[in-house]
């Protein structure tokens, strides 16, 4: 796992790349979490859709829902970048369609989409 520091709007977002896959279940998705925002102080982090198993892009396994509403519960924006069109399910594609419209999670096709994105809404959370 390899791990980029981008800054966009003065914002700092993790950039994690890696040839394997880093979220399984859970378990491993709260690990590269805590990962990422102890070596970087980060809480927004751009993932290729690789990095994240196939029964992700499964709703039928509830992963994840549950993976994401632990990003958001602990304040963590995400962007995940690659080709979406290879799913057909109407569910999945609507849950996207969902995310995008949203602030703390999207799914896009490219690193300018992702930095565009996490660059407009990380620091929008409660204040401190």
């Amino acid at each position: 796992m390899n791990i980029e520091i981008i800054t966009n709007n003065g914002k700092q977002i993790a950039r994690v790349t890696g040839t394997e896959v880093l979220v399984t279940d859970t378990q491993s998705a709260l690990d590269l979490m805590a990962s990422v925002k102890y070596e970087t102080e980060c809480t927004s982090m751009i993932l290729d859709k690789e990095a994240f198993c196939e029964d992700f892009f499964k709703l039928s396994t509830c992963l994840a829902g549950e993976i994401l509403q632990k990003y958001i519960n602990y304040g963590v924006k995400i962007a995940v970048i690659g080709d979406y069109s290879c799913y057909t399910s109407k569910p999945l594609h609507d849950f996207i369609y969902e995310c995008n419209h949203g602030k703390d999670i999207c799914f896009v096709g490219s690193l300018e989409e992702a930095v565009s994105f996490l660059g407009e809404v990380v620091g929008m959370g409660t204040p401190a």
